[in-house]
């Protein structure tokens, strides 16, 4: 449509921005600066020692110890995963009008989350590469910054409140978390008492998601929300078998259920975001 200007020249509105127009790099540069960092400095911790000795830390999963500064090859590289699919989340955040109501409103979510999936490989690659302690501290701190951002984000729609609130949440999550995780004992039938804290904030989680959902405004998406919720499921399934007592255990096969554990876990974090970015209002 056109309208006439006084001199009787034709004006036409302008043009609505394109996709490249659109895009905003900044949540993709975050979460490649922090792979590229956060690999850096975990492998070279890994071949020169810098987080310890080797004590056997999760040498509960199936793969066996290898000679050399890589511990568990396949249980350490399969975290790469996590990386990718925190690479995917920057890159589909760079564009606002994709993000959703909440996410579009306050972007710097989206690129934290995209930073936190992507930390999720580095910390738990220290772990499986080191058997050190400080490894599995790593290990667990990257899996509550995850829940504790679930949990938060969740509860922050929830009550209706904005990112400082959420902010809370989530130093409070991860805290609680790490504290149960520190003071140590066995919960079944996950293992160590941190793995009980981390589901039980998953749990949470995905109870506030349910919620949201059902009350209808902003409307929620609900088929990315229960395709994460299956994958983390199947995912679940398939590490009760990576044991190293399971019948299934074969210590010394290139394909580790652990390790088909961290590339199921990545997806179902992607899709938790795009679960978070398709909801609308109604």
């Amino acid at each position: 449509m056109t309208s006439a200007a006084p001199d009787g020249r034709d004006v036409r509105p302008p043009a609505a921005p394109d996709a490249s127009q659109r895009r905003d790099l900044r949540p993709l540069v975050a979460a490649a600066t922090t792979a590229v960092v956060s690999l850096a400095l975990v492998l070279a911790a890994a071949r020169w020692g810098w987080l310890g000795p080797d004590v056997g830390r999760g040498d509960g999963f199936c793969e066996a110890a290898r000679p050399g500064w890589v511990r568990q090859p396949v249980n350490t590289w399969s975290n790469l995963a996590f990386v990718v699919a925190g690479l995917a989340v920057a890159w589909y955040a760079a564009d606002r009008v994709r993000l959703g109501l909440t996410m579009g409103a306050h972007p710097g979510l989206a690129t934290a989350y995209a930073v936190l999936v992507v930390l999720l490989g580095p910390g738990s690659m220290a772990m499986h590469a080191t058997q050190t302690d400080l490894g599995g501290h790593l290990d667990l701190l990257s899996m509550f910054a995850v829940s504790g951002f679930a949990l938060g984000y969740a509860l922050m729609r929830f009550v209706r409140r904005g990112p400082a609130f959420m902010a809370v949440v989530f130093l409070v999550a991860v805290v609680v978390g790490m504290a149960v995780h520190l003071r140590g004992g066995s919960v079944p039938p996950v293992g160590h008492a941190g793995n009980a804290a981390f589901a039980v904030q998953v749990g949470g989680a995905v109870a506030l998601e349910v919620a949201l959902i059902r009350r209808r405004s902003p409307r929620q998406d609900v088929w990315f929300g229960l395709a994460s919720v299956a994958t983390l499921a199947v995912a679940f399934a398939i590490w009760t078998t990576g044991q190293r007592d399971h019948p299934w255990c074969r210590p010394e096969s290139l394909l580790q259920q652990h390790g088909l554990w961290h590339v199921l876990c990545a997806l179902a974090a992607y899709l938790l975001f795009r679960h978070y970015a398709a909801e609308h209002a109604p």
